[in-house]
């Protein structure tokens, strides 16, 4: 963590955290954060793990604006066109409305805070 945190400081923009499950790369994260006490953009390659990092950022920064910043399609297929038959096929989606909101105050929050997570 030490190390992680000097090269925050130093504007070192070449660390990688690495570490298998369970190994502690969300406390890690968590406590480099704190210590340096800037706003943190956190990405995750699926919505699952998002909300699972979500929710403990949550608990580790109940003070801080931790938000939430996901496709709020629940549903997403693009439109199509199939040659063969000469067929188009129109766009179909169903959107999350909670997402969506979720998504509009992290945004919100981006402009309005400095201690966004």
């Amino acid at each position: 963590i030490k190390d992680l945190v000097e090269g925050v400081n130093d504007n070192d923009r070449t660390q990688v955290l690495l570490g298998v499950t369970g190994s502690g790369k969300t406390f890690t994260m968590a406590k480099v954060i704190e210590e340096t006490q800037r706003p943190a953009l956190i990405l995750a390659p699926n919505k699952t793990l998002a909300a699972q990092l979500y929710s403990e950022f949550k608990k580790f920064f109940p003070e801080n604006a931790v938000e939430y910043f996901v496709s709020y399609y629940d549903y997403y297929q693009p439109e199509a066109y199939v040659p063969r038959t000469d067929t188009f096929i129109e766009k179909e989606s169903s959107i999350n409305e909670q997402i969506d909101r979720m998504r509009h105050s992290a945004t919100r929050s981006l402009l309005e805070r400095d201690d966004v997570i």
